[in-house]
């Protein structure tokens, strides 16, 4: 069985990104290699769930302290105003394919990718 799995985030509606946190941790409780990537409007949520005080921002804080976000899109996060705020988080920036995370990157080094 596959114990390295990548949740990429595309959608930044905080009722489906809750999913994401959630299953970050639980993967990571069961001992997977999990990483989270995130992408599209998702890079937004980097910028408003680091407010206390926001709804989700404790898990979303827990889901930081514990390394799990590998990747914030840097088109996607200049897009929706986030990058600053990612930066700030030193959250990992990824460019390499056009300004975005390769996926292609993640599944060469053995990850099952799921979306979100």
């Amino acid at each position: 069985m596959n114990r390295k799995v990548v949740l990429v985030a595309f959608n930044g509606d905080p009722t489906c990104f809750v999913h994401v946190l959630l299953n970050a941790l639980d993967f990571k409780e069961k001992g997977f290699d999990v990483k989270i990537v995130m992408e599209g409007s998702a890079t937004g949520l980097v910028r408003d769930l680091a407010e206390p005080g926001q709804p989700l921002s404790a898990l979303y804080a827990r889901v930081v302290q514990a390394g799990l976000i590998d990747c914030v899109c840097r088109a996607c996060a200049s897009k929706m105003k986030a990058l600053e705020s990612a930066e700030r988080q030193e959250l990992a920036i990824c460019a390499d394919m056009s300004g975005h995370p390769s996926l292609a990157d993640y599944l060469i080094r053995g990850y099952q990718i799921l979306t979100f």
